[in-house]
Protein backbone atom coordinates (compact mmCIF):
# COMPACT_ATOMS: atom_id res chain seq x y z
CA UNK A 1 0.00 0.00 0.00
CA UNK A 2 2.62 2.44 0.05
CA UNK A 3 3.19 2.76 -3.42
CA UNK A 4 1.45 6.16 -3.34
CA UNK A 5 3.27 7.83 -0.83
CA UNK A 6 5.27 10.71 -2.23
CA UNK A 7 6.88 11.62 1.41
CA UNK A 8 9.29 10.09 4.39
CA UNK A 9 8.74 11.72 7.73
CA UNK A 10 12.21 12.06 9.59
CA UNK A 11 13.17 12.53 12.44
CA UNK A 12 15.88 15.26 13.85
CA UNK A 13 17.72 15.18 16.70
CA UNK A 14 19.92 17.72 17.76
CA UNK A 15 20.85 19.83 20.66
CA UNK A 16 19.80 23.52 20.98
CA UNK A 17 22.08 25.20 23.72
CA UNK A 18 23.24 22.28 25.17
CA UNK A 19 20.13 20.59 25.70
CA UNK A 20 18.61 17.51 23.77
CA UNK A 21 15.46 18.61 21.04
CA UNK A 22 13.64 16.49 18.89
CA UNK A 23 12.04 17.90 15.54
CA UNK A 24 10.03 15.41 13.03
CA UNK A 25 9.53 16.88 9.27
CA UNK A 26 8.31 15.13 6.62
CA UNK A 27 10.40 15.39 3.14
CA UNK A 28 9.51 14.22 -0.83
CA UNK A 29 10.03 10.93 -1.02
CA UNK A 30 13.75 9.84 -1.79
CA UNK A 31 15.35 13.15 -0.54
CA UNK A 32 18.13 12.75 1.90
CA UNK A 33 17.41 15.95 3.84
CA UNK A 34 20.43 15.61 6.34
CA UNK A 35 22.54 18.78 4.61
CA UNK A 36 19.37 21.02 4.42
CA UNK A 37 18.34 20.16 7.87
CA UNK A 38 21.85 21.48 9.07
CA UNK A 39 21.39 24.85 7.33
CA UNK A 40 17.68 25.35 8.58
CA UNK A 41 19.02 24.52 12.01
CA UNK A 42 21.71 27.05 11.36
CA UNK A 43 19.21 29.53 9.73
CA UNK A 44 16.88 29.65 12.54
CA UNK A 45 19.33 28.92 15.25
CA UNK A 46 22.47 29.90 14.22
CA UNK A 47 25.82 28.01 16.48
CA UNK A 48 23.56 27.80 19.16
CA UNK A 49 21.80 24.49 17.97
CA UNK A 50 24.10 21.68 16.34
CA UNK A 51 22.53 18.60 14.64
CA UNK A 52 22.90 15.29 16.15
CA UNK A 53 21.18 12.98 13.92
CA UNK A 54 19.25 12.67 11.03
CA UNK A 55 16.62 9.07 10.48
CA UNK A 56 14.22 8.07 8.75
CA UNK A 57 11.08 8.16 11.67
CA UNK A 58 9.79 4.79 12.61
CA UNK A 59 6.53 3.46 12.09
CA UNK A 60 5.56 4.45 15.85
CA UNK A 61 7.00 7.92 15.61
CA UNK A 62 5.21 8.88 12.18
CA UNK A 63 1.45 7.24 13.52
CA UNK A 64 2.38 10.14 16.81
CA UNK A 65 3.52 12.94 14.43
CA UNK A 66 -0.03 11.85 12.14
CA UNK A 67 -1.58 12.08 15.50
CA UNK A 68 -0.21 15.05 16.27
CA UNK A 69 1.35 13.56 19.48
CA UNK A 70 4.83 15.35 18.64
CA UNK A 71 7.51 15.11 21.14
CA UNK A 72 7.10 17.99 23.80
CA UNK A 73 10.71 19.62 23.57
CA UNK A 74 10.57 21.37 20.52
CA UNK A 75 10.97 24.79 20.22
CA UNK A 76 9.48 27.18 17.77
CA UNK A 77 11.30 29.43 15.99
CA UNK A 78 9.24 32.16 17.05
CA UNK A 79 9.69 31.78 21.06
CA UNK A 80 6.06 30.06 21.68
CA UNK A 81 5.32 27.12 23.17
CA UNK A 82 4.88 23.93 20.95
CA UNK A 83 0.93 23.26 20.61
CA UNK A 84 0.21 21.16 23.87
CA UNK A 85 3.83 21.12 24.77
CA UNK A 86 5.69 22.45 27.87
CA UNK A 87 8.61 24.37 25.89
Amino acid sequence: MAFFRNSTTWVIDYRYEGRSRRWVKVFPAGLEPTSQVCEELRALHGDRATSVQVRVATAEEESQFLRGEGPRNVLCPTGRSAVGGNG
